[in-house]
């Protein structure tokens, strides 16, 4: 993998069995486990949204995981991803769970 492959910022929104499930912790752990930064919080209709920022193969591997692993307790039905831009310096210090 190459380092100077750049840095990618991508929205997530992931619906099905994600809220009450740690399913925020465990996004916050594997984000951090990959070096990656951004945040992660419930919505009002019941799905859990946020931010991804970090090298391109690094924020592939944790959309991955939100597609298809999640937290032990969860059960996801869609992982949708938008506003995938290109980004020189990443916008956030550390990955955050926003209440």
């Amino acid at each position: 993998m190459a380092e100077d492959e750049g840095l990618v910022s991508v929205d997530y929104e992931v619906s099905g069995k994600v809220q009450g499930v740690f399913f925020r912790k465990y996004t916050q752990g594997e984000a951090k486990r990959l070096g990656l930064v951004g945040y992660v919080q419930n919505t009002s209709h019941g799905t859990v949204q946020g931010q991804i920022q970090g090298p391109t193969a690094r924020v592939r591997e944790l959309q991955e995981w939100l597609r298809k692993i999640g937290s032990p307790q969860s059960r996801i039905s869609r992982a949708e991803f938008s506003n995938e831009k290109k980004i020189k310096t990443l916008e956030h210090k550390e990955f955050q769970i926003l209440k």
